[in-house]
């Protein structure tokens, strides 16, 4: 055990997605182990402007690295994504407004080439009925609630919608998508995923 955390004290001040494998290497050296594998959890946070009043605050993300080292190397990276939904269906059979909540999208990928968070976070902010943001003014409340009621989701709207952008990624080669709507008015939530290997042309139903 204290070889481990000698190996993972070396590397705390530069563990990023181009060093895992390096890592990984080390606690196999030092462990003498066939293989190594790490899940690192982690906070990220991005600088986010309203969309009206461009006030400026910190958004945060819940992120995670997946690796193995072994014969092969596998390495996954998973964002959380915070959206808001807004459901078409209230929409439809209401005379005024209709039920939106929170959500999460959860993208994890593999890829061949380095795909940034903040690439797939876009992703999933923009399948959404409407980003959240830490910071909102007034002006900016008004433009998103309009923005979602103009832009109604169910949660199978929203896998497919992210679905089909990592699809156009070439360097991403497999992907899951899942999304989980926090319901407002029911007392379950909405919930639906996909995943798809790209290299073998097979996609789960939603």
């Amino acid at each position: 055990m204290s070889r481990f955390i000698e190996v993972l004290n070396s590397h705390l001040d530069n563990i990023t997605p181009h060093n895992i494998k390096t890592l990984l290497s080390d606690i196999r050296r030092r462990l003498e182990a066939e293989k190594a594998h790490v899940d690192i959890n982690f906070i990220y946070f991005i600088r986010k402007k309203s969309p009206i009043t461009r006030s400026e605050s910190f958004m945060n993300y819940e992120a995670r690295f997946v690796a193995e080292l072994g014969e092969k190397f596998d390495f996954i990276t998973e964002i959380t994504v915070p959206v808001n939904t807004l459901c078409p269906c209230s929409k439809e059979i209401s005379e005024r407004g209709a039920h939106n909540q929170r959500a999460e999208i959860l993208i994890s990928v593999r890829m061949r080439k380095m795909v940034w968070l903040e690439e797939l976070i876009t992703y999933g902010e923009e399948s959404a009925s409407a980003p959240l943001y830490a910071l909102l003014k007034r002006p900016d409340e008004k433009y998103i609630t309009e923005h979602a009621y103009d832009n109604p989701r169910f949660v199978e709207d929203v896998a497919r919608e992210v679905a089909y952008k990592l699809d156009q990624n070439d360097n991403i080669t497999w992907y899951f998508v899942q999304v989980t709507s926090f319901e407002s008015i029911h007392n379950h939530n909405a919930f639906a995923c996909v995943k798809k290997d790209k290299e073998n042309r097979g996609r789960s139903r939603l």
